[in-house]
């Protein structure tokens, strides 16, 4: 799903894109599977779905089976641990939703304490962390809690946008008897239309002509501005090299590679790590060395929310070193 949203981290989705290997744990799975041939071993490593089969409880030896049902019905993992009261507040929430679906959705739960190579494949730095999963491949994700209407809202955004490409959401629709909105009543605007679709092929270029059109008519166009971050992001991280950070580390004069590094500590969820590595840069870069820095790190400020304490501390930190 292309369109953003201020609780959702482009870098977050960057990062997930190359980051979760379903082939090692599928491997990792069909090991379990062979392992636990007899009845009673089969009956303890199955899931405990309780009542309702659309909510699950993952293992490592279950994840792959429940990561294939996202070719019908979005699977929605939510990657926490019980030592987190974060953690136990989204899933209840997130369980509650899910019971209401009809199934129109897949709630996964894992505790990263008992599974930690699933956080692992999915890259996760934080918890909880909750990532939605269509047609075996992440598609959005978000860290930390949200309150019930936003994940009411993000929940309503997935189902809107995969409707049309995954069987089993109309069906899950109306065995819970939910309204599913006619085709008519949907009004898109065509020039975010066109710069979603340019996103969704990977002609990120495109792309932010494409917002760059609009905001040149419409300044404080919000989805245009996020859109426009975004996709801006996601050229410099599908180019940029993880092996820059070294390259930076040894040369901490060289501007351009302080720029790439921190473009690939960001895909890498190493927030802070970039944050701090431009800081730095500015206090030690003068001229339009350090108008490019600061040029820079406000851009990458911009992928996440207003509030996300990270941007807050770091634009302390930049005021700081530019003052």
């Amino acid at each position: 799903m292309t369109r953003p949203d201020p609780r959702k981290t482009a870098a977050l989705s960057a990062a997930l894109s190359g980051a979760v290997d379903l082939g090692a744990l599928k491997a990792r799975a069909d090991a379990a599977r062979t392992a636990a041939a007899t009845p009673a071993a089969a009956a303890a490593s199955a899931p405990d779905n309780g009542s309702v089969p659309w909510i699950v409880d993952v293992t490592e030896a279950s994840f792959q089976a429940v990561v294939e049902q996202s070719l019908q019905v979005p699977v929605v993992v939510l990657l926490g641990a019980s030592y987190s009261p974060e953690s136990q507040q989204l899933a209840a929430s997130l369980t509650r939703f899910a019971s209401a679906s009809g199934g129109a959705w897949i709630l996964a739960r894992v505790d990263l304490e008992a599974s930690p190579r699933i956080g692992q494949a999915f890259g996760v730095q934080s918890v909880p962390t909750t990532v939605a999963v269509a047609a075996g491949q992440p598609i959005d994700a978000f860290a930390g809690p949200i309150d019930d209407g936003e994940l009411s809202q993000w929940i309503a955004r997935l189902l809107d946008a995969l409707r049309e490409r995954l069987p089993g959401i109309r069906a899950g629709e109306a065995r819970a008897g939910a309204p599913v909105a006619a085709e008519e009543d949907v009004v898109e605007d065509p020039r975010i239309v066109a710069a979603e679709e340019a996103f969704e092929r990977g002609d990120y270029v495109a792309a932010q002509g494409y917002y760059s059109e609009i905001l040149a008519v419409e300044p404080g166009h919000e989805l245009a501005k996020e859109g426009l971050a975004q996709a801006r992001f996601a050229e410099r991280a599908e180019a940029v090299d993880p092996a820059v950070i070294g390259k930076a580390d040894s040369a901490p004069e060289d501007v351009d590679a302080q720029l790439a590094a921190a473009d690939a500590e960001v895909a890498g969820q190493m927030v802070d790590e970039a944050f701090s590595r431009l800081v730095a840069t500015v206090r030690r870069v003068y001229g339009d060395d350090r108008d490019r820095v600061r040029s820079h790190l406000v851009g990458l400020f911009e992928l996440f929310p207003a509030d996300d304490p990270r941007v807050a501390a770091a634009r302390r930190s930049l005021a700081s070193a530019l003052y």
